[in-house]
């Protein structure tokens, strides 16, 4: 099974196609800095096949090469991040301000 990815940038979302048939997405809110994943579904008949994982890895490997970070809002981002952490824990966006900012 080969899963094609592709950077829907008018759509706002990471594709997936298997065999031309779109299967899954991820979508995403771009800032300056950093990429926002809000969503990430396999559409029907294609559940249970690794695309997602495919989908997300790629996704994440685009983000690395335009220099940005994620924050990754979408549980499925969020879990694959974890369980990737060696690969792309380097990605994951921290907020510059620190608690003692805060209460300062």
């Amino acid at each position: 099974m080969q899963v094609n990815v592709t950077d829907a940038a008018e759509q706002h979302r990471y594709e997936a196609r298997v065999d031309g048939e779109l299967a899954a997405i991820a979508e995403y809110i771009r800032t300056p800095e950093l990429v926002v994943f809000t969503h990430t579904e396999v559409l029907a008949g294609h559940q249970g096949r690794g695309i997602s994982s495919g989908l997300v890895g790629q996704a994440l490997d685009d983000v690395r090469r335009q220099g940005l970070k994620v924050l990754p809002l979408c549980p499925f981002v969020a879990r694959y991040m974890e369980r990737h952490a060696q690969a792309y824990g380097d990605l994951e966006y921290r907020s510059r301000t620190t608690l003692t900012d805060v209460t300062a």
